[in-house]
């Protein structure tokens, strides 16, 4: 009587853990052919430009001095006429900085 009590039981319970939910693929299955990506050629175009750049970049005198003047000359210019409005005003971060 014990065993198969004991029989029944397991048996229960092998069944329970072989009724598991189905499993799912990702994201629902297979993506239908209406979603496929078509391809804009003024995008691949584009695409391509960016990735030879460096190739095609030249400097030449006027783009030389565009480049010092938006590197170096146009931060340095907002950085000092800040740092005068701070002294002429007497602002505590200048005295912090100081």
């Amino acid at each position: 009587m014990r065993t198969s009590l004991w029989n029944r039981s397991t048996l229960l319970a092998a069944r329970l853990q072989q009724t598991t939910v189905p499993r799912r693929g990702m994201a629902g299955g297979p993506i239908p052919a209406r979603y496929k990506v078509k391809k804009s050629k003024y995008v691949e175009e584009w695409n391509g430009r960016r990735e030879i750049t460096e190739k095609s970049f030249n400097v030449d005198p006027p783009m030389a001095a565009n480049l010092l003047f938006y590197v170096v000359a146009l931060p340095y210019g907002i950085y000092s006429l800040t740092r005068a409005e701070f002294q002429a005003k007497g602002d505590r971060r200048y005295k912090d900085c100081v």
